[in-house]
């Protein structure tokens, strides 16, 4: 082939390439709302302690530092401040759940800052191992976190919520609780707050005086964290006139709104449960009420291998309510 005919080719290569961009360019546009206009990795001091310590504000723990990931939506206007939602994650770590909730808000123009409580404390999942660390540590990376959010300036600290997944359900369920705020936390602040098959415990000292609104949801056969743990806390909260609203979907199992999870519920085998545990507060102690001794992992009520699985029907059902609220609370368009 001549040096002439090379170059044709070349050029007519180029020119197919130039056409495909040219057509690829706009799907990209089009598809790209819920990237990140700007992406910050936010390190921050936190505490590992008992849930004793928790609960009895006892903060000399060990100091820590853990980061979270901070995505400021594309459609955020210039110079305006976003709204923010912080979201936690459950017993195996950050994962496709949680990217892809903060992808929704990012898309809605809203911030997200998902915290990683594992990794500073040398964790990368407690599924299996659910002693590794205290149920509340995560509640104080919540407040900890909303204090991040509030000094930051392009976050409007007067639109800023929480969600949170499983472990992360429990931990921003009980950062609702006034108690906990105003030992850990005086000046936390959030105008709503998420809850996804989280456990609850039978009584934890004041916890109907909450701040709301606060949204629990759950699957009817989740067997991972019982819908019945968190029953009675409701209408509890309720009947103390909280603005509270527990969402059950029969037939759904845990993590239902993962979309990466299968549809046909599978086994999470070796992860512990407390489904058949009762546990309350007796002065600043999680008491395990059949033994009526400290709650451990190690009771016989524990129990393991629970099953997840992903439900469209479900999932969908839950983004309209979440988004819709989110739009009320933060004031969207």
């Amino acid at each position: 082939m001549s040096l002439a005919s090379i170059i044709k080719a070349h050029v007519r290569s180029l020119t197919v390439l130039a056409a495909c961009l040219a057509v690829a360019a706009p799907v990209v546009a089009q598809t790209s709302p819920d990237l990140a206009s700007r992406i910050e990795l936010r390190a921050f001091s936190s505490l590992t302690l008992s849930d004793s310590q928790f609960l009895q504000g006892d903060s000399k723990a060990t100091p820590v530092t853990i980061a979270g990931e901070l995505r400021f939506p594309a459609t955020a206007a210039p110079g305006a401040k976003a709204p923010a939602v912080i979201v936690l994650h459950g017993s195996g770590g950050i994962g496709g759940g949680q990217e892809n909730w903060g992808r929704i808000f990012n898309r809605m123009g809203i911030a997200s800052f998902t915290i990683d409580s594992f990794s500073g404390r040398g964790l990368t999942t407690v599924s299996a191992n659910q002693g590794a660390m205290g149920r509340f540590n995560m509640a104080l990376d919540t407040f900890r976190a909303q204090e991040v959010l509030a000094a930051h300036p392009r976050i409007d600290p007067e639109r800023i919520a929480v969600i949170g997944f499983s472990r992360g359900g429990t931990a921003v369920l009980y950062s609702a609780m006034r108690r906990f705020q105003k030992m850990w936390s005086p000046n936390f602040k959030v105008v709503a707050t998420f809850s996804f098959y989280a456990s609850c415990f039978d009584h934890v000292d004041e916890d109907t005086d909450v701040a709301g609104p606060i949204r629990e949801f759950h699957g009817g056969a989740d067997d991972y964290a019982a819908i019945r743990q968190c029953r009675d806390y409701f209408t509890r909260m309720k009947g103390a006139g909280r603005d509270v609203e527990q969402v059950e979907f029969p037939g759904v199992h845990h993590g239902y709104d993962n979309v990466l999870a299968k549809t046909e519920p599978t086994v999470s085998a070796g992860a512990q449960s407390q489904r058949n545990c009762s546990v309350r507060e007796e002065k600043g102690v999680l008491v395990n009420q059949q033994t009526k001794q400290e709650f451990t992992y190690k009771d016989a009520c524990v129990t393991i291998n629970p099953h997840a699985g992903h439900d469209p029907d479900a999932t969908a059902k839950t983004v309209a309510a979440v988004t819709g609220e989110l739009r009320g609370v933060f004031k969207l368009p």
